[in-house]
Parts: structure tokens; sequence; C-alpha cells
């Protein structure tokens, strides 16, 4: 049996640039592993079903969220059409907690000129999902550990702190507050980060068409993890081809 087809599953965005970006990302995961095809869990289209109805009859799949971290589309929405699939398709983890997207978040606050006396705050999406939420939470913390020194968090929807909460806070010690954006591409949520009050403001994990190469290999991980066949064959370990 063939390997497993990569469905790199996105949310959806209405900004143009942020459409482009994460377009940019699935042709890069492409590049790397040519049975990848695109699609979205909200807002645009191809959907799932959509998506697995352009395969071959039969071929399994493995669903990769190009999310930040496992909420309700995760473990709800991508779930339930794995399950109501005429194949056997399974859905692998989101893209975080990763610690090459720490490492990401690092250059990019390195690349915006945070000091090393900035408080700093991590901008998140939220989820009403708790799973989810401490997946940004851990986000945090390794962040910290890589910068050395604490890092607080914020949240767009859902989840508490807010953003604006977080900033408020960080302000509060007198001290220059600098945003670390959590987010994947432009959209509604950055322009809500960028009104949110900081002094500073990193830009999101996509801004260029030079994709990260860390997020092309979290996405090849999870698709490994979640199927035991990596992108240039079958793994060798006993039981995983």
């Amino acid at each position: 049996m063939s390997a497993p087809a990569l469905l790199a599953i996105s949310h959806g965005t209405d900004s143009v640039r942020g459409r482009a970006l994460v377009g940019g990302l699935v042709a890069a995961i492409r590049s790397r592993f040519a049975d990848t095809h695109g699609g979205f869990v909200d807002v645009l289209h191809p959907d799932v079903p959509t998506v697995l109805g352009k395969l071959p009859a039969g071929q399994p799949a493995v669903i990769v969220p190009l999310l930040l971290s496992a909420g309700y589309h995760v473990r709800v929405d991508l779930a339930e059409a794995a399950a109501a699939a005429d194949r056997p398709v399974a859905v692998a983890g989101a893209l975080g907690p990763d610690d090459g997207l720490v490492e990401l978040l690092a250059d990019r606050l390195a690349d915006a000129g945070a000091l090393p006396d900035d408080e700093i705050v991590l901008a998140a999406a939220g989820s009403s999902d708790p799973a989810a939420v401490v997946d940004c939470r851990d986000m945090a913390d390794r962040l910290a550990v890589l910068l050395g020194r604490p890092v607080r968090i914020g949240f767009l929807s859902a989840a508490k702190p807010t953003l604006r909460q977080a900033i408020a806070a960080a302000k509060d010690t007198g001290r220059r507050v600098t945003v670390a954006t959590y987010l994947l591409a432009p959209g509604y949520f950055l322009d809500l980060v960028e009104a949110a009050g900081a002094d500073l403001v990193t830009p999101p994990l996509l801004i260029d068409p030079a994709v990260p190469e860390a997020l092309v290999a979290a996405a090849l991980r999870r698709y490994t993890d979640a199927c035991g066949v990596s992108a240039t064959g079958p793994l060798t370990a006993a039981g995983r081809a």
C-alpha cells in the first residue's frame, strides 16, 4: 500500500496576504513530500471531505493541522471529518507545542529589536478547549527557558488573561512591553495583537515567501508520528512501516 497522503489543513482567513503565506507553507511541505494536499477547516474551501474526494479510491490519509494548538478544530471538526471518511484517515497533532517554533519566536523577537529588560508577553489565539490553553502555556514556558527570563501569556479569545490584561500587568512594572506573536500568519487576530497596546509587536511566524524550516519540519514530524512513514519513505522500526 502506498504511503498515506498528507492533508495540510489550515484554519482559513479572509486576509489575502495570510492566504498567500499559508499557501507558501503548504507548497514548502509539498516540496519535501510530494503527496501533500492543502485544504481548510473553516472560512475557505476546499474542506477536508473535498480534498479526500480527490485522492485515489481507498488511499489512506493523515490530516496535519496547520494550527498552533489542539483546540476544537483539531479535536472535533477534523476528528469528525476523519471518522466520516470512506478510507483510513488519521488526525495528527497540531504544530505546537514545538521547540523549533520556540526558537522561531525567539528569532522574531531578536529581529524586531526586543531588549534584554523588556517585559515579554506571548500572544496566543486562545480556545475554549482547556488542552489548547495548556499547549499555549507550554509554549510560553519553553520560550521563557530559552530566553532566560519570565514570559507572560495573553489570549485573544476564549481564555484568560486576555492579551490586553497581560500587557497592562506587564506595563505596571514600568518596563517596555514586547509581544511575541504566536500566530501562524496575518489576519484578524494579528490586527487584534497590534491594537492591544504593547510597545513592540513581533510579526507572526509566516512573514514572507521564505518559509521557516521550523514550520515545515514540525508538519513533517506530525505526519511521521501519526503514520510511521517519513517524507523519504517507510520507517524501518519494527511495526512502524
